[in-house]
């Protein structure tokens, strides 16, 4: 995975427990667990990353 540019984590919306880094690359973004950082990254092409963003924030969250 490319080393996130800012190196900061992106906060998805909730009550800032959730956060993930994010590494763009012309083709694709990928996303890991700020936590958990040698564990499992999620890679996504570029064009869907928008529409996956939209469905998780339009999903129920899980207590």
């Amino acid at each position: 995975m490319p080393v996130p540019s800012c190196g900061c984590p992106t906060s998805l919306p909730g009550d800032g427990e959730e956060c993930v880094e994010r590494a763009n690359s012309p083709t694709r973004i990928a996303v890991r667990d700020s936590k958990a950082p040698a564990r499992a990254t999620l890679v996504l092409p570029a064009e869907a990353f928008a529409p996956f963003l939209e469905a998780l924030k339009s999903s129920p969250r899980r207590p």
